[in-house]
């Protein structure tokens, strides 16, 4: 009994040793914080290749479209000067006053091809509103074609002209009388890109 007795003082002993005198193990100490980033990071520089597209783009555009625009300017004050080769009703022979007002536009028609060497230019045919649509397009038509005939004779290039018939579809005046329908019977000159 004794033993029994000493035993188990024993194991009370022990057992009041491993749970009294437990060491705490130290915990370990908390990671650090992350570092503080601000709220609106800056953003990454572009690649200097594309900064140099955007510095070179801005200056070219600028002044192409002034020229542009100057020499649009300077086409239309051209053209505004040329006169209208005008027809008798339903006509396409030129007449006098028609070869006459051709061959005054021959001089400024020639600054025009020196200067504008890219610039097609177009003979429009057009008619008075009376008779069909289809016939005043074949009439138009007509009618640009002589005049065309008549600026390559005095030395205008071919290569340069081309014809288009409005017939009855662009009308310079809407008055329904011959004064107004006389104005309509036309050759005109304008240019083409």
């Amino acid at each position: 009994m004794k033993l029994q007795l000493l035993i188990l003082t024993m194991g009370a002993s022990l057992v009041a040793i491993t749970s009294g005198c437990h060491k705490k193990v130290a915990a370990a100490p908390p990671p650090p914080p992350p570092p503080v980033v601000a709220s609106n990071p800056p953003a990454p520089a572009p690649a200097p290749r594309e900064r140099t597209a955007r510095v070179t783009e801005a200056p070219q555009s600028a002044p192409v479209a002034r020229v542009e625009q100057r020499t649009s300017k300077v086409l239309a004050d051209y053209l505004n000067k040329l006169l209208d080769a005008y027809f008798d009703y339903d006509k396409a022979d030129l007449r006098t006053d028609a070869r006459t007002a051709l061959n005054n536009n021959s001089s400024e028609l020639r600054s025009l091809l020196k200067e504008f060497p890219n610039t097609k230019f177009v003979i429009e045919g057009n008619c008075d509103e009376r008779g069909s649509p289809e016939y005043n397009l074949a009439l138009g038509d007509r009618r640009a074609k002589a005049a065309e005939e008549f600026l390559v004779q005095i030395g205008v290039p071919a290569s340069r002209l081309a014809i288009i018939s409005y017939g009855q579809e662009r009308p310079v005046c809407t008055d329904h009388d011959e004064n107004c329908w006389q104005k309509n019977r036309r050759a005109h000159l304008s240019a083409s890109n």
